[in-house]
């Protein structure tokens, strides 16, 4: 009991260590690596490769954490902008759902963790970074869309509408083939060093730690 007890404390520990360098991640890569599109009313749009940090946290630990650390890296990013700063809400919310929708796909149906078929590992995992970047591309930009006319009443919402569903797609091509990418180079090694949550390498690790 006490050796299972331990076991969770630090796999927990351990996704709360890796979910704070995903944040740092997600934060990095949106402020820093995104072009930025001015629109009507003061608005902007951005081409970037933090939603492709996102769903791989989601990869590599699992929905909540994955997507708890690329919400919170990506909203401090807005947090920091006064462009996207009262859009904060609404990217916390929408990435944590990325993450969420990758994880249960990657993890609770295909089992990339445990998986040893490497053919099935690659499916799912693009299966599962398309459901999570295909949710925000439908519902990113409605999201901003009523946000911006219910909470802000902007007139222009309509205007940036078409914009942000271009950008929005872009984002979604890209993150996928990049988060696949990274995720399946990365793989084997992390296997291998087993530090895949839950996983049962991970397991037999920690065991031999106590």
């Amino acid at each position: 009991m006490m050796k299972n007890e331990n076991m969770a404390k630090n796999e927990n520990m351990q996704k709360m260590v890796f979910t704070g360098v995903i944040a740092a991640l997600s934060y990095v890569v949106f402020t820093f690596l995104q072009i930025k599109i001015t629109l009507p009313g003061g608005d902007a749009t951005s081409i970037h490769l933090g939603n492709a940090v996102c769903v791989l946290g989601a990869l590599l630990l699992g929905g909540v954490y994955g997507g708890l650390g690329g919400a919170i890296g990506m909203t401090l990013g807005d947090l920091f902008d006064p462009v996207y700063v009262v859009y904060a809400p609404k990217t916390f919310l929408l990435k944590f759902c990325i993450g969420l929708l990758t994880g249960l796909v990657a993890h609770k149906l295909g089992h990339i963790s445990t998986q040893t078929d490497s053919g099935k590992v690659f499916r799912w995992t693009v299966a599962a970074a398309a459901s999570g970047l295909l949710f925000n591309v439908i519902f990113d930009p409605l999201a901003g869309y009523f946000y911006k006319l219910a909470v802000l009443g902007k007139p222009a919402a309509e205007l940036t509408l078409a914009w942000n569903v271009a950008s929005t797609s872009i984002n979604a091509v890209t993150s996928a083939v990049a988060s696949v990418a990274v995720y399946m180079a990365l793989r084997p090694a992390i296997k291998k060093s087993g530090l895949f949550p839950g996983s049962s390498a991970a397991a037999g690790k920690q065991i031999r730690k106590i």
